[in-house]
């Protein structure tokens, strides 16, 4: 009789200065019950939601230290983790997002010990990995609180106020970039009472703006791509310039601006000239979704605050850690998600959703970006 094959072991840790939690005790049940998967876990993992660690051990996971876990792991997921040569099992797989297009040097050490990695920012924006798609899970929850922040920042209100003492207009929001993100951020303000104004290169978001109360505003010339997974493409330098001075038009009569607009792989569009930022009212303020890439303002920087001639700029491209109960909630869901179709399509040869989010297999380039750096030029 055969011996039947051993369980494989899934290993959670901790992302360090990251309050949120990639599995749940909830999602960890399911893989324990449901998938039948042996889940060691870092001590305190949910602690940054007051979850205690009797919750996982409830669900079936063994607490074990860092180094444990990477002993003794088949695969490894966290959110965003950096692996520091602690010996690791044999053939062992990391699971995260890594934003890897961007951030492509962090590799280097998973490719010396030969890991296979897989990022879930690289997965398409298919019906089929929706329930995986941690982008628009994060992107969502980015966009409002991007509104949320500038709402207590500006020292204005958002709806008009008719009063005895006089009447208060309500704020004008421009939105830079109607992706998850800026939808979202457009559909929080208006909930608010804001007048709305967003701006994207592809034409095809124009119907959902206008279907959530905001004005479209576009420059002729632009250039879409049937195969940029919904993303916006680079534009030409002659559209740029055009796009530029129209964003630069409609700031000037801004309160707000948030600006969501990204490139995989590319360095952040400029879209907010230090010019542009000087030209608004003191007390104005803009936040930039787009400041780990560069930014879309001149001036922003990533995970700071800084007043420009009494502008706020608030850079930060991870809002959603700042309410991480609800962002850990949604990604529990995804990495639930993806490790129960992985669980499945590993035995397929060349599965859509697991060769467009793997980047090395056992330390070998698997994925096109990263396959081109290499060739000679």
């Amino acid at each position: 009789m055969s011996e039947q094959p051993q369980p494989k072991t899934i290993g959670i840790l901790k992302t360090p200065n990251d309050p949120r939690v990639c599995l749940l005790p909830k999602e960890v049940k399911k893989l324990t019950g449901e998938l039948a998967l042996n889940i060691l876990f870092e001590p305190g993992l949910g602690s940054s939601l007051d979850i205690d660690d009797a919750q996982y051990i409830q669900a079936g996971a063994l607490p074990k230290s860092r180094e444990e876990i990477s002993k003794n792991s088949d695969t490894i997921v966290s959110i965003n983790h950096t692996f520091s040569e602690v010996e690791m099992k044999g053939g062992c797989c990391f699971i995260g997002i890594f934003n890897p297009l961007f951030h492509d040097s962090k590799f280097a050490i998973y490719q010396k010990n030969n890991a296979t990695v897989y990022s879930l920012d690289l997965l398409p924006r298919t019906t089929l990995a929706q329930s995986m798609d941690v982008l628009s899970s994060m992107a969502s929850l980015a966009g409002y609180r991007a509104v949320i922040k500038a709402a207590e920042i500006y020292n204005g209100v958002f709806p008009m106020f008719t009063t005895a003492a006089g009447t208060l207009t309500p704020v004008k929001i421009l939105v830079l970039g109607a992706g998850v993100a800026g939808l979202q951020a457009i559909a929080t303000a208006r909930r608010l009472g804001a007048v709305v104004e967003a701006f994207d290169v592809r034409k095809s978001a124009g119907e959902e703006v206008r279907s959530l109360g905001a004005t479209f505003i576009e420059v002729e010339g632009y250039a879409e791509s049937a195969n940029a997974g919904g993303y916006a493409v680079e534009q030409s330098e002659t559209y740029q310039k055009k796009q530029k001075e129209l964003i630069h038009n409609h700031i000037l009569s801004a309160n707000i601006v948030i600006s969501t607009a990204n490139i995989p792989g590319r360095k952040a569009p400029l879209l907010i000239e230090t010019r542009s930022v000087e030209s608004m009212q003191p007390g104005s303020v803009i936040v930039d979704l787009a400041a780990e890439q560069g930014g879309n303002c001149e001036l922003s920087k990533n995970k700071q605050i800084i007043n420009h001639n009494g502008v706020t700029i608030l850079g930060n491209s991870t809002l959603s850690a700042e309410i991480p109960a609800a962002a850990s909630k949604l990604l529990s869901n995804n990495f639930f998600s993806f490790l129960k179709y992985k669980q499945k399509a590993e035995a397929q040869d060349n599965d859509p959703l697991l060769s467009a989010s793997k980047i090395m297999d056992n330390g070998e380039w698997t994925h096109p970006h990263f396959i081109k750096q290499l060739q000679p030029a």
